[in-house]
C-alpha cells in the first residue's frame, strides 16, 4: 500500500474526507485497478449519500478482487441506497458465501429483507448477525425497526436501549427510542428520547417532526411549531412538516395560517388525503362550509377510507342545512356507528333518528376505535376519611360557554361544610368576567389544558377526590380518557352529554325521572341517577338586559306572530322545516326567527323556504350576541319552536326564562326529552306533545288563539318565580344528595346502583 493511499486512509478516518478524496483519486491515477483505492473511495461516496457514484466504485473494486467479502457487502448496501434491493440482497448473499461469519453482510441482508418484505427472513439474518457480534449497533437499532413495525414494542426498546448503552451518541437510536415509547402511549418519556437526538444532532430533521407530534400530542401546540418551523427551515418542502405545522396552528385557532399550512403540505404532497381532509375542517372554522363540502365530496370519491371523513361531511352539511342527501348520508353513517366499520361521533349520532340500542352500540365502537379503556384501580378507603366530600367538575367549558352559564351559581352556593368544590379546566381562558366568575366559584381551581390524560388523572388522585362528574362524555374538546384512567373512586356524567358514553369507568348518569326512565338502564352503562324536579341546573342569577330592541332594529317586521328557534341549526331536519312553514302558511302574517350561524345555512333555508311556497323574507336570522341582550330580545317572540329528534336544552331554559313558551314534541330518548323536563318543572307539561302531529296542532292553537297564548304566559310568568326550575338552591341540595348517596353505596363495598333522590322541602 502506497504512502499516499495510508495517508487517505488515515484523513478518512479523521473524517477529513475531502483531503482523504484528495489521495485517493491521486492514488487511482497511480493504479487505476488499485482495490484498496477504489474500495475506499466507494465507502467515503456512500458517507457523502452519492449512492451512485459509489456503486460504480464498488464494482470496480470487486473487478480488481471478486473474493473481497467487504467489497460486495458494501457494493449491497450502494444498491440498497438506490432502491435497488434485489441485486443488493445478491451482493449480501455472496458477500455471506466468502464469509459465512460476516455480521455486517448479515445485517445489511437483514435490511434489504425488510426492503422486499419478507421479515420474518430479515429478522432470523438480525439474529444470526448479533449471535456474531452482540455488539453491532445497525443490527440492535435495525432490529428495533422490524420489531416495532411487527407490534413487539418492548423488544423494540430493548434493542435500541442496548445500542444505546454500546453508543450514548446514536442519534438515531435514540429517534426510534421516542417512536417505539409512542406507540405505547409513552409521549413523556418519548420527548426525552427525541431531546437527546436533537442534542447529538440538531438538524435531524426526522427527529425535529418526531418532537413536534409528540409535544402536539401532549397538548403543548407552541412548542410543535416551533419544532415543525425548525424542520422547515432544513427542508423547506417537507409535506409532514408542513401538514403537523398546519394541525398545530388549528389547536392553537389560528386557522387561515393553519389553511395555508395545509396548501403547502398538498403543493409538496399532492396526494396526501389526510392534509386534505384537515384542510376542509380549516375552512368549516372559517365559515367557508361551501368550499369544505365541495372538497369533502371529491375526496370521498377519490379516498372513501379517509377517518372521519364521513362524519364530517354529513355534519358539515347538517350546520349548514343542506339535505340534498341527508337521508343517504344519515344511513350510511348509521350502518357503521352500529357495526363500527368506521368511526362517527357519538355526539353527531344523537342527532340522528336512532333508538337507544344504536346510539349505544355507536358510543361503545368509538371508544374502542379510539383505543379507551378503562383501568381498574384499587383504593384504600382511609385516604378518603374526611368530614367533606370533595367532588371536582372536570370540563372544557369554564368560559362563556353554555355549560358555565348554567352552572356558575351551583359552583358558589355548595355547602361548604360538608362538600369541597374543585375544578378541573382543560378549555380555553377567554378572560371573560364570566370565567371569572366560575373560578372564584370553586374552592381549588386548576387549569390543565396542557397535560395528559393521565397526568390530570393522577392530580385528582393526589387531591384525593371522592367524586369526579365529567361535563362532557363525547362532546367538543371531551377528555373522557381522564376517566378511563380511573381518576377518582366515584365517576360520574352530568349535563354536557344526553346519552350514554358507553364507558364502563363511568358509575353514573345524572338525570331525572323524564329524560331517563329507569326503563332505558338497558342501554346504559352508567347507573341512573334520578333528581327530582329537573335534572338540568339552571342559574338563577342570569339576566337579561333591561333595554328591548325594537323590531325593526332586529329584522322584524312591525307587526304579525313571530315563531322563534335559536337552536344550532344543526338540530334542524326537513321533517321539521316542513312543519314550520306549514305553520307560517296557517298563521297570516306570521315569521319564523332563527339563529344565524352561518351565511350559507341562512341561504340554504331560504331556499327550502322557496320551495315550500313560502317567502324567504318570512325567515329572520339573529346574529350571536352576549346573553343578556340575547334573553332581552326574546321578549319580542310570541313562542319557541322545539327540535327532533334533539331539543333544545339551554336554549329552552333561555326561552323560559325570558318569558317565551316553549312546544316541544317529547322524544324517547334523553336529547328528545329535555324540554319535556323543564316545561314540566316549571308547571307547563301540557306544552310537552306526545307526537309531532300534535306539537304542530298546539303550536297552530297557540298562534291563532291569542287569550290561550296569553294565560300560558301568565302562568310561565308566575312559575318562573316559584317553581323549581329556576330555584338553583333546591337543585343544589338534590344533587348533593345524589353524591352523598353515591358515597355511602361506595363506602359500604356495594358496586354502582340505579337510585332516585327524595326531594326536599322548601
Amino acid at each position: 500500500m502506497t504512502h499516499a493511499l495510508q495517508q487517505a486512509i488515515a484523513f478518512h478516518r479523521q473524517g477529513r474526507l475531502v483531503d482523504a478524496e484528495r489521495l485517493y483519486c491521486q492514488a487511482l491515477r497511480a493504479k487505476t485497478r488499485d482495490f484498496d483505492a477504489l474500495h475506499m473511495l466507494g465507502i467515503l461516496k456512500l458517507q457523502q449519500n452519492d449512492a451512485e457514484q459509489a456503486a460504480c466504485l464498488f464494482e470496480a473494486a470487486l473487478a480488481a478482487d471478486p473474493a473481497s467479502a467487504a467489497a460486495h457487502s458494501n457494493y449491497g448496501a450502494a444498491l440498497s441506497a438506490l432502491g435497488r434491493h434485489e441485486q443488493a440482497l445478491l451482493s449480501y448473499e455472496r458477500a455471506l458465501a466468502l464469509n459465512p461469519a460476516n455480521a455486517e453482510a448479515l445485517s445489511n441482508r437483514g435490511d434489504a429483507l425488510c426492503d422486499l418484505g419478507r421479515f420474518e427472513e430479515a429478522l432470523a439474518s438480525y439474529e444470526q448477525a448479533l449471535a456474531i457480534n452482540p455488539r453491532l449497533i445497525p443490527a440492535l437499532v435495525n432490529r428495533g425497526v422490524l420489531l416495532r413495525n411487527l407490534g413487539r414494542l418492548a423488544e423494540a426498546i430493548s434493542d435500541y436501549e442496548k445500542a444505546l448503552v454500546l453508543d450514548p451518541r446514536h442519534a438515531q437510536a435514540w429517534n426510534n427510542h421516542g417512536i417505539a415509547l409512542c406507540d405505547l402511549g409513552r409521549e413523556t418519556q418519548a420527548l426525552a428520547s427525541y431531546e437527546r437526538a436533537l442534542a447529538l444532532q440538531p438538524d435531524f430533521l426526522e427527529a425535529l417532526v418526531n418532537r413536534g407530534n409528540v409535544v402536539l400530542e401532549l397538548r403543548r401546540p407552541a412548542e410543535a411549531l416551533a419544532s415543525y418551523g425548525r424542520a422547515l427551515a432544513l427542508k423547506p418542502d417537507f409535506a409532514a412538516a408542513h401538514k403537523n405545522r398546519g394541525h398545530a396552528l388549528y389547536d392553537l385557532g389560528r386557522f387561515v395560517e393553519a389553511l395555508a399550512s395545509y396548501d403547502e403540505a398538498l403543493a409538496a404532497e399532492p396526494a396526501d388525503a389526510d392534509a386534505a381532509f384537515h384542510r376542509t375542517r380549516a375552512l368549516g372554522k372559517l365559515n367557508q362550509h361551501a368550499q369544505a363540502i365541495v372538497e369533502l365530496s371529491l375526496l370521498r370519491k377519490r379516498r372513501a377510507d379517509v377517518p372521519n371523513l364521513l362524519g364530517d361531511l354529513a355534519h358539515c352539511k347538517a350546520v349548514t342545512c343542506d339535505w340534498s342527501d341527508a337521508a343517504g348520508l344519515i344511513e350510511e353513517l348509521g350502518g357503521h356507528a352500529t357495526a363500527g366499520t368506521a368511526p362517527v361521533d357519538p355526539f353527531m349520532f344523537l342527532s340522528f333518528w336512532a333508538n337507544s340500542e344504536q346510539q349505544l352500540a355507536c358510543a361503545r365502537n368509538w371508544l374502542r376505535r379510539k383505543k379507551i379503556v378503562g383501568v381498574h384501580r384499587a383504593w384504600n378507603r382511609a385516604d378518603f376519611a374526611g368530614d367533606r366530600l370533595r367532588v371536582a367538575y372536570l370540563s372544557a367549558d369554564f368560559h362563556r360557554h353554555a355549560t358555565a352559564y348554567l352552572m356558575a351559581e351551583l359552583f358558589e352556593i355548595h355547602d361548604r361544610k360538608r362538600f369541597e368544590i374543585v375544578g378541573i379546566s382543560f378549555g380555553p381562558d377567554d378572560r371573560s368576567p364570566l370565567r371569572s366568575r366560575v373560578i372564584a366559584g370553586f374552592d381549588r381551581f386548576f387549569d390543565v389544558t396542557t397535560r395528559t390524560d393521565q397526568e390530570i388523572a393522577k392530580l385528582i388522585r393526589d387531591l384525593k377526590v371522592n367524586i369526579a362528574i365529567d361535563l362532557k362524555g363525547h362532546t367538543t374538546d371531551a377528555r373522557i380518557g381522564i376517566f378511563a384512567d380511573r381518576a377518582a373512586p366515584i365517576q360520574a356524567g352530568y349535563l354536557g352529554y344526553p346519552g350514554s358514553t358507553g364507558a364502563d369507568f363511568l358509575d353514573y348518569i345524572i338525570a331525572d325521572t323524564v329524560v331517563l326512565p329507569f326503563d332505558q338502564q338497558p342501554w346504559y352503562t352508567e347507573k341512573i341517577v334520578h333528581l327530582p324536579d329537573c335534572y338540568q341546573v339552571n342559574d338563577s342569577k342570569r339576566s337579561a338586559a333591561t333595554a328591548t330592541p325594537l323590531r325593526s332594529e332586529v329584522g322584524l317586521p312591525e307587526t304579525g306572530f313571530v315563531f322563534c328557534c335559536f337552536n344550532n341549526t344543526w338540530k334542524i331536519n326537513p321533517q321539521l322545516f316542513d312543519i314550520w312553514m306549514r305553520l307560517l302558511r296557517r298563521v297570516h302574517g306570521s315569521v319564523l326567527w332563527l339563529l344565524e350561524t352561518n351565511e350559507l345555512a341562512v341561504a340554504n333555508l331560504r331556499k327550502e323556504a322557496s320551495a315550500r311556497r313560502i317567502d324567504p323574507a318570512r325567515l329572520v336570522f339573529a346574529p350571536r350576541v352576549d346573553l343578556p341582550e340575547h334573553l332581552a330580545r326574546h321578549r319580542l317572540a310570541n313562542l319557541f319552536l322545539d327540535t327532533l329528534p334533539y331539543n333544545a336544552h339551554t336554549t329552552s331554559s333561555d326561552s323560559l326564562w325570558a318569558g317565551v313558551p316553549v312546544v316541544t314534541a317529547t322524544g324517547d330518548r334523553f336529547a328528545g326529552r329535555v324540554a319535556a323536563s323543564l316545561l314540566n318543572s316549571i308547571g307547563l307539561p301540557q306544552l310537552a306533545t306526545a307526537s309531532l302531529a300534535d306539537y304542530e296542532a298546539l303550536a297552530l292553537k297557540l298562534a291563532t288563539e291569542p287569550a290561550l297564548l296569553e294565560a300560558v304566559r301568565r302562568d310561565l310568568e308566575t312559575n318562573r318565580h316559584t317553581l323549581p326550575l329556576f330555584d338553583c338552591r333546591r337543585f343544589c341540595r338534590h344533587i348533593e344528595a345524589a353524591y352523598a348517596t353515591m358515597w355511602e353505596i361506595w363506602l359500604s363495598g356495594e358496586g354502582p346502583r340505579s337510585f332516585s333522590v327524595e326531594p326536599c322541602d322548601g
